[in-house]
């Protein structure tokens, strides 16, 4: 048995394929399926059998994609009522492969059809080797149980009886490999380390140690940070059956006039994906920002409206096709074009530009300090807690689309976040509700506290 792990950043995903002599699975696959199938031709074997371990969240999933290129069978929960054609599996149910079986062991908790695979490799022996538990068990964390309004408690309870009375028991030595690393928001204390065994989990993960079935609970429902707007999306889409991605347009190059024109009608969005400072400098009145080189599909699932055909702006072209991939993994399949030769040919044809100051820490420290400015932390309530300038007020970057309104548009706000993308997410947002002095702090909290100005 062969197991290759597949690791897609920002969204912190991992997906598996597990081969055998000339067959493999697919495990929690990715929406760009290419790497699965490049991987096979490599390894000699033909994809045969895609496994999903829940209705993930966080992503839209390539299983149909996936399926149609190979030939190959989808698994799914039976208690995901999925639409798709697939073999709906539950507790109990066993998949071969080869010298190889997949047992299924319902583990609903972080969603309510979440299960895992216990992978036996027959050839061996008949102790389970590998556990795929997609996000039910973490290196480090468990998955987050408050998805669904009103479910919090009993999935907690659910996740704490099913990984106590069915994931502990297995051996020590068995091999975890979980669909979501650090970064991800499916948890909350995942590890930087991307497998682990059972036996070391019992020993260091956090929660597993949490003996108590009510404090467990309480842990796990309590203090979780903020869950993004695409998690529920994502959700229905990989239970309806995404589009495939090759029935997908790609984005086309539209000179200023044309995009000027586009970017006018109610069902555009305007989204500018180059590096916060470029944003800064120069912008399109009106466009969202996101920094591509930043938590970008996390960060573009979480605010950005659903329903709108997509018009970036970006630095070269090449970053329009890798945005665009970034947010089919989230859900947005309608991106519709980009500024051909971006900012340079805008301005040349004299359309509007505005722009967003970028000041330093003892610039704001001054302008806070006399009461010229207001200084907006955009982080976490998390990293708030945890420290913040006495002088700040704290409305997370992605509460503004709504907490605007708390804020007064003839004021002068300054907008902090640990380094300056999320500010400048914030910013775009502020002055696209008609804020007009609307500042980032370079270098965010790192900077204000390296000069003195916050603990």
């Amino acid at each position: 048995m062969i197991i290759q792990q597949f690791f897609v950043p920002g969204i912190a995903h991992s997906s598996y394929i597990v081969a055998g002599d000339r067959t493999c699975a697919v495990i929690d696959p990715a929406r760009d399926t290419e790497r699965y199938l490049r991987a096979a031709r490599e390894m000699g074997v033909r994809i045969t059998h895609i496994l999903e371990t829940h209705l993930h969240a966080d992503f839209v999933s390539g299983h149909l994609d996936l399926a149609e290129a190979t030939g190959a069978a989808v698994y799914a929960p039976t208690k995901g009522n999925c639409a798709f054609p697939h073999y709906a599996v539950s507790e109990g149910s066993e998949i071969p492969l080869e010298d190889i079986r997949f047992s299924v062991v319902e583990t609903a908790g972080h969603t309510p059809e979440s299960l895992c695979y216990v992978a036996t490799d027959l050839a061996r022996g008949d102790s389970p080797v590998s556990l795929f538990s997609g996000d039910t068990l973490f290196v480090g964390d468990v998955g987050r149980p408050d998805l669904f309004p009103g479910r919090a408690e009993d999935l907690a309870s659910s996740l704490y009886d099913n990984l106590h009375d069915k994931i502990m028991t297995l051996p020590d030595e068995c091999e975890v490999y979980p669909a979501h690393g650090a970064g991800s928001l499916c948890g909350r204390a995942m590890a930087a380390k991307r497998t682990s065994t059972i036996g070391y989990e019992k020993r260091y993960n956090y929660a597993l140690r949490i003996k108590d079935k009510d404090a467990f609970v309480r842990a796990l429902t309590s203090e979780m940070p903020a869950a993004p707007d695409h998690f529920t999306r994502c959700s229905a889409i990989n239970r309806a059956g995404p589009a495939l991605m090759k029935s997908l347009a790609r984005p086309v190059p539209l000179g200023p006039g044309t995009f000027f024109k586009k970017m006018k009608d109610d069902r555009s969005l305007l989204l500018d994906v180059r590096s916060y400072q470029s944003f800064s400098g120069v912008h399109i009145p009106g466009a969202w920002h996101i920094d591509l080189s930043g938590n970008f599909p996390t960060q573009a699932g979480w605010i950005l409206p659903p329903e709108k055909d997509i018009l970036l702006v970006v630095e070269e072209p090449r970053h329009a096709d890798e945005a665009t991939l970034q947010l089919h993994r989230v859900g947005f399949d309608r991106v519709a074009g980009y500024l051909d030769g971006g900012m340079l040919s805008w301005g040349a044809a004299g359309l509007p530009i505005t722009r967003v100051p970028v000041l330093s820490a003892d610039e704001t420290h001054t302008l806070v300090s006399e009461g010229g400015a207001v200084l907006v932390d955009v982080r976490s309530s998390e990293e708030w807690d945890a420290a913040h300038a006495e002088s700040s007020v704290n409305i997370p970057w992605h509460d503004l689309r709504t907490r605007f309104t708390e804020l007064n548009p003839t004021l002068h706000y300054i907008l902090m976040c640990r380094g300056g993308q999320r500010a400048s997410i914030a910013a775009s947002i502020l002055k696209m509700h008609g804020f007009g002095m609307v500042s980032n702090l370079g270098g965010g909290y790192t900077a204000y506290k390296r000069a003195g100005y916050a603990p």
